[in-house]
């Protein structure tokens, strides 16, 4: 199989030699060129046909949030945007970008290489992407057979703890698990790598527009909110930034929400331990849409608030240990 095609879009050439090192040095990657300005990645583009490309907000003649949205249309491939400018980063989400990385301070080029490899990483999975408020398919995303079966999780308080519980005893035959966390912005990236090293199933962090795949489990980034989608070939998550709901971004309530439109009697799920009652609402809608709810009982949480709230709401159809949940979701496939 060929390497993955990179293209640079960067006016810092200092900059663009250090992120080629990066990309050159992963296997199964190779930067095919460094652009100075928006008009020579687009003749960069046209003549090499990049698999998807890593863009600089600030450059001249034509800045990078503008060139995004001119380019998802007609040549939609994932693109990951590197930039300083962190003010910035709802506004390239929203134009199209897959990912946003910071560009590092005088101390952070070790942390920036693992986040922009751990971005082109899962970036590679991506086969579809929002711009402005329509759906690009990637070019070259095959289109297959969707499982429709998916299994979606919501928790906060001790939650961390309690779904690897859960995650061990699953594998890659495992139908696609989705989860949302009440975790802090920065943190939810080295829990999935945490996760993804000590289980069976493949945990990632979730990404825009990212297809969910059997054996795999998505964990919704600390401050955006991540919704359910389903096309015709299957399951992916949206990530996008948003007001709090229910006290929280990213929301179990909203996650679950998008769930029972996306998925409804398909989908077995879970409300783990936590304070509040977020996730409640949503399990409702999931119960009513035909799903499978099963919540963590008291004596098992380390906080029975979520789990409560969705008790009491007539939204729990099984109440179980936590080391029971596993074995109570694999009986209902």
């Amino acid at each position: 199989m060929s390497d993955i095609k990179v293209l640079i879009a960067d006016d810092s050439a200092l900059f663009s030699k250090f992120m080629k090192s990066i990309v050159d040095g992963m296997e199964g990657y190779t930067c095919v060129a460094c652009a100075a300005n928006a008009f020579e990645a687009r003749d960069d583009i046209e003549r090499l046909k990049p698999d998807m490309l890593i863009l600089d907000i600030e450059m001249p003649k034509l800045n990078g949030i503008a060139f995004l949205r001119q380019l998802i249309p007609q040549y939609t491939v994932p693109v990951i945007v590197c930039s300083s400018r962190r003010d910035l980063v709802m506004q390239a989400m929203v134009a199209g970008a897959a990912d946003f990385v910071s560009k590092p301070d005088e101390s952070g080029y070790e942390e920036f290489k693992q986040k922009l490899t751990g971005s082109l990483r899962a970036a590679a999975n991506i086969k579809r992407v929002k711009s402005g408020c329509k759906f690009y398919t990637m070019r070259g995303a095959k289109e297959t057979a969707a499982d429709n079966r998916i299994i979606v999780i919501g928790g906060s308080a001790g939650s961390t703890e309690a779904l690897p519980v859960i995650l061990k005893e699953f594998d890659e035959n495992t139908p696609p698990i989705a989860v949302v966390l009440h975790m802090p912005e920065g943190y939810t990236s080295l829990y999935a790598k945490r996760l993804n090293a000590e289980m069976k199933v493949n945990v990632v962090e979730a990404a825009q527009g990212l297809y969910l795949k059997k054996g795999m489990c998505v964990i919704a980034q600390g401050d955006k909110h991540m919704r359910l989608v389903k096309d015709a070939t299957g399951y992916f998550v949206t990530c996008e930034e948003g007001p709090k709901v229910s006290g929280h971004c990213p929301s179990v309530d909203v996650f679950f929400e998008s769930a029972a439109f996306a998925a409804g009697k398909d989908a077995t799920a879970v409300i783990l331990t936590g304070m509040g009652k977020d996730g409640a609402n949503g399990m409702a809608q999931l119960k009513h849409a035909g799903a499978y709810t099963i919540g963590q009982d008291e004596k098992s949480s380390a906080v029975y608030g979520m789990p409560k709230a969705a008790f009491e709401l007539g939204a729990v159809m099984k109440q179980c240990r936590l080391q029971d949940i596993a074995a109570e979701i694999k009986a209902k496939w």
